[in-house]
């Protein structure tokens, strides 16, 4: 796919998820299929610039490119001196984060919060785009505030007519959170008044639900979060069916222990292994999710203080789980897509 002056693998897009999307999950969900990952949103507040987890998020040593950094803030200025900031570290994309609907996020603001101010939302465009001209920039946004003011295609045309270079729409209002199930009208409607790149996302947690949300909108491309949560491999499978028509074989216990294995090593890299440890807990909650037998498992793996200790637990559980399935099952009536939901 050519993307904002990039040819990418594919038109898989990994979402930017904060707590989530770092270094270790974008490079693991490129190297499994997804042709961009965005990272976590970074502060515009240049205050913060030179904190541990604005520098963790800022990371993208060895990664493979494009590197598309996403900013968040409500200051036009701060937005364009964020966006200076990021490019002269590295980031080959900035992304702007209109699409975040945190109470902590949208209480400054910021986030999806700004589609509420169409003429600030426009001012940031212009700020951002002009402070970066030979970097492209792209806006992430929902479908609007709440069900009564679904004013995306406005701001997709404000979008479009600052000089944004693509749009990724989530599916939802902010006031819907991630409740109910996301609507695709909104996007398709967007689709036809804009000529930049659209990229739909929201509940899209299978192949076939890619190729529907493809069909449905007529967008560019689709951007996976919470489904890829745990299942790093799902931009292949969905890659595999929408060159072939046909799903992939489902992928064998012991190849999805290993890529835990690996997740797991490059997170205690990442972190060190005191906040690898935590942070990894998550993930491993995510990898067993739903799974046939795993509740006791992950209860007893949360508790586990030491590196080594996860690890033995991980092989101990999957080594049991392989001597008993062929591939990942799930408890009767708890589907993976329950299991996302839950």
């Amino acid at each position: 796919m050519e993307f904002a002056g990039f040819t990418l693998r594919n038109n898989l897009f990994v979402a930017p998820m904060a707590g989530v999307t770092d270094r270790p999950f974008r490079q693991l969900c490129k190297k499994l299929g997804a042709g961009l990952a965005v990272s976590e949103m970074v502060t515009s507040n240049s205050l913060l610039y030179g904190s541990a987890k604005t520098l963790r998020r800022a990371n993208h040593t060895g990664e493979v490119e494009p590197i598309s950094v996403q900013i968040a803030g409500a200051d036009p200025q701060m937005m364009a001196d964020a966006a200076r900031h990021n490019v002269d570290n590295g980031a080959q994309i900035i992304d702007i984060n209109m699409g975040c609907p945190a109470k902590k996020v949208c209480n400054v603001m910021a986030g999806s919060a700004l589609m509420q101010d169409e003429a600030l939302v426009g001012r940031i465009l212009d700020a951002v785009v002009g402070a970066v001209p030979d970097t492209p920039v792209t806006l992430k946004f929902r479908t609007g505030w709440n069900l009564a003011n679904r004013n995306a295609p406005t701001i997709a045309r404000i979008a479009e007519s600052a000089g944004v270079r693509a749009v990724a729409i989530h599916g939802r209002t902010r006031c819907q959170q991630y409740t109910g199930e996301a609507e695709y009208d909104t996007i398709a409607m967007v689709k036809t008044l804009i000529r930049i790149p659209v990229i739909a996302n929201g509940d899209i947690t299978t192949p076939e639900k890619a190729r529907h949300v493809l069909d449905v909108t007529g967008a560019d491309g689709v951007m996976i979060g919470r489904a890829a949560q745990g299942r790093p491999w799902l931009f292949r499978e969905i890659e595999h069916y929408l060159k072939t028509g046909e799903k992939m074989a489902p992928a064998p216990v012991g190849e999805i222990h290993a890529i835990l294995l690996a997740h797991l090593e490059d997170l205690y890299d990442f972190y060190g292994l005191d906040t690898g440890v935590k942070v990894a807990r998550k993930h491993i909650s995510w990898y067993t999710k739903g799974l046939v037998g795993s509740a006791a498992f992950r209860k007893m793996m949360n508790t586990l203080p030491t590196v080594e200790a996860q690890r033995d637990a991980v092989d101990q559980f999957f080594q049991q789980y392989a001597a008993e399935h062929d591939h990942l099952q799930y408890e009767e009536n708890n589907n993976r897509e329950e299991a996302l939901a839950a």
